[in-house]
């Protein structure tokens, strides 16, 4: 409680446009006012952050997690069970799936921001120019991408990243796989299952081809090849068409979205790739106060607006209700007047519910991450690369004290 007797919520983000959220709240509200601090993302000392904050009892009341780390943060004790702070009416108004994902046993643990179904960006002038139709079905994309590689040599339909264990995760989440689950009370690995192992076997045949690049995505070779055209296709979150406008405003009327191709038409489904969550910490004294502005932060239409306002996004809201302030906010000049937000609606619907991260996700990346970048250099496979990962996590998860089991093909 401040001298003025109003009640102040620390609140940490890397988030763009949190400091313009903040000021909205602030201004609208008399009770309760946020002290805001930008922090780096998690991957760039974010989470470090929060944790070493954590443990010295100084934790901010709300903090920013995205979903992989937020069943890490859960067991460490650093976000507290939500479950009876958060409304019926919020629940009601979140898209199911992303509140599962950060959902465990019943239990609530942080109220998501956004969620981003995978999507295919592709190069419209150039699908085109050498007469390809968008593909439908994840075979209609291998055909596709030995077309292109036999059309013009240089270029490739798509980039595989050797960076890219979220994108990964998202084909394997979208092929049924579970490489977690909780139940019959222990911590359940499945990083190899067949699913899994399908998608591996689908792109290494397609890498053992050259019909596409795998590199590094966060490099200047990855620039290069999306900025020359080199690249026909991205396949991210719905986040990253704002990301492609921000990066790339000379290829404007160049791109378009389209739905991820699919295993079976008939059942279609996605995984997501991206998306936040927010989350209040075990050092939160005002519980119900953080609760009252998380609620408004992720389904408040003036608190999209003011987030919009510090520049293009796409980013897809967990709250149905802020469809139209995106879609109204977004300039569709850029992908030649599509309204990718319908889009964005219609693939969200199909994701996949069961999907559980684990909890040690960073560590996890990391390791699968450094085996997708040898398997580039000829050392070991895709589906090598999920059995390492796997025997990396265990450790971890041992050290944690959890109950596990290990499911190994």
């Amino acid at each position: 409680m401040s001298s003025t007797g109003k009640t102040v919520i620390t609140f940490w983000s890397a988030l763009r446009g949190s400091q313009e959220v903040v000021d909205a709240f602030n201004k609208t509200h008399d009770r309760i006012q946020v002290d805001f601090q930008q922090i780096p993302s998690g991957g760039q000392g974010g989470y470090a952050k929060l944790s070493n904050a954590a443990r010295a009892g100084n934790s901010p009341d709300v903090a920013t997690i995205e979903y992989p780390q937020v069943p890490g943060f859960a067991i460490d004790g650093v976000a507290r069970d939500i479950t009876d702070l958060v409304s019926d009416t919020l629940r009601a108004k979140l898209l199911p799936q992303a509140l599962g994902l950060t959902t465990f046993e019943k239990r609530t643990f942080s109220v998501p921001l956004d969620v981003e179904p995978m999507v295919m960006h592709y190069r419209t002038d150039l699908f085109d120019r050498y007469g390809l139709k968008v593909p439908r079905t994840w075979d209609e994309f291998a055909e596709l991408a030995r077309a292109v590689r036999r059309k013009v040599s240089d270029r490739r339909l798509v980039l595989f990243p050797t960076d890219g264990m979220t994108q990964f995760a998202a084909y394997a989440w979208q092929a049924g796989a579970r490489w977690f689950d909780t139940g019959r009370g222990a911590w359940n690995v499945s990083l190899a299952d067949a699913p899994s192992r399908r998608v591996a076997a689908y792109w290494q045949g397609l890498i053992d081809r050259d019909d596409i690049f795998m590199n590094a995505v966060e490099s200047r070779q990855s620039d290069a090849q999306i900025g020359n055209g080199l690249v026909l296709t991205r396949l991210s979150g719905a986040w990253d068409a704002g990301a492609q406008m921000n990066a790339r405003p000379g290829q404007k009327g160049q791109w378009r979205i389209a739905p991820l191709p699919q295993w079976d038409t008939a059942r279609p489904a996605v995984g997501t790739h991206g998306g936040s969550t927010f989350a209040v910490t075990k050092d939160c004294r005002h519980p119900e106060a953080a609760m009252e502005f998380i609620e408004w932060q992720v389904s408040h239409p003036d608190a999209l607006r003011a987030r919009l306002s510090s520049g293009t996004s796409s980013q897809y809201p967990a709250v149905s209700d802020l469809i139209a302030v995106g879609r109204e906010a977004f300039d569709r000049s850029y992908y030649g007047g599509q309204d990718i937000y319908e889009l964005f609606e219609q693939e969200a619907a199909k994701i996949r519910d069961g999907w559980v991260w684990g909890p040690r996700m960073t560590a996890t990346q990391k390791v699968m991450q450094d085996a997708f970048a040898r398997a580039s250099a000829g050392q070991g496979s895709l589906v090598e690369s999920l059995r390492t990962a796997q025997e990396g996590t265990m450790p971890d998860l041992k050290a944690l004290g959890l109950s596990t089991t290990e499911h190994t093909t």
